[in-house]
């Protein structure tokens, strides 16, 4: 009877928790844009150190690009639907091994590279806030966790588990408002942890400079472009009649 209740309250852990975790990043960034509109940024900092930033910023952010595109894939692509495609489980866990291992180390250097940056940097270090450190802190344990999964998910490196017909049908459950909490009850526990870390991670992001990320400049990747010219060739150019600019302001 006890295992019974255990089995039943993780399973509702499961079931509950997702909504709760979606509610405080939905109800946040909404409050955060709406009433904090002036913090609503990076906080660059790029005018106190910009050599380390040169490196880490970038290796952080197309790690992670590609890091959410694989989460994307595994997650809300079916099983059914890569097979259809003549792709194997085998081809499919293996590109996953060698494109997703990769992508987390660069991340995770990348992050590194930041935090170090922020801790050697005295300027840099005043600008942190305190909810930026724990994001970093469980930004860096995420990404830990998620290469743990990769790596212990296959053959050849530990028990393999294919966590499209656990973790990913959970997933997906949540948006149909049809939980599946006994799924993630059958996958194994490291999946269990890093999905976790994922719930605390999403919970922390409105409140931390990740916020950022809901508002990336899609839109300058299909502007016009700006034509800049100089005074004199302005000059040399002036048609005739027009009046010559004046110095100064």
């Amino acid at each position: 009877m006890t295992d019974v209740a255990v089995v039943s309250t993780a399973e509702l852990w499961w079931d509950i928790v997702p909504y709760f975790v979606l509610a405080i990043a939905g109800v946040a960034t909404w409050w955060r844009y709406k009433y904090d509109k002036f913090g609503w940024t990076t906080r660059s900092s790029q005018l106190y150190e910009s050599k380390l930033l040169r490196i880490g910023s970038p290796m952080f952010h197309f790690g992670s690009f590609v890091v959410i595109m694989g989460h994307i894939m595994g997650l809300f692509v079916p099983e059914s639907w890569t097979r259809a495609l003549g792709m194997s489980d085998r081809v499919y866990h293996l590109q996953a091994l060698i494109l997703g291992l990769p992508a987390g180390i660069a991340t995770l250097v990348g992050v590194g590279l930041l935090i170090y940056r922020r801790r050697t940097e005295r300027s840099v270090f005043k600008a942190t806030s305190v909810n930026d450190k724990l994001m970093y802190a469980v930004l860096g344990c995420a990404l830990v966790a998620g290469m743990c999964c990769t790596l212990l998910g296959t053959t050849a490196y530990g028990e393999e588990h294919d966590y499209r017909q656990t973790v990913s049908v959970w997933f997906r459950s949540i948006f149909t408002l049809d939980p599946r909490g006994d799924l993630m009850l059958q996958a194994p526990i490291y999946f269990q942890v890093h999905v976790l870390i994922a719930f605390t991670l999403f919970a922390l992001w409105p409140f931390t400079r990740l916020v950022h990320a809901f508002s990336a400049p899609i839109g300058y990747l299909f502007r016009p472009y700006i034509v800049y010219r100089s005074r004199d060739y302005a000059k040399k150019n002036q048609p005739m009649g027009s009046r010559a600019p004046r110095r100064g302001w």
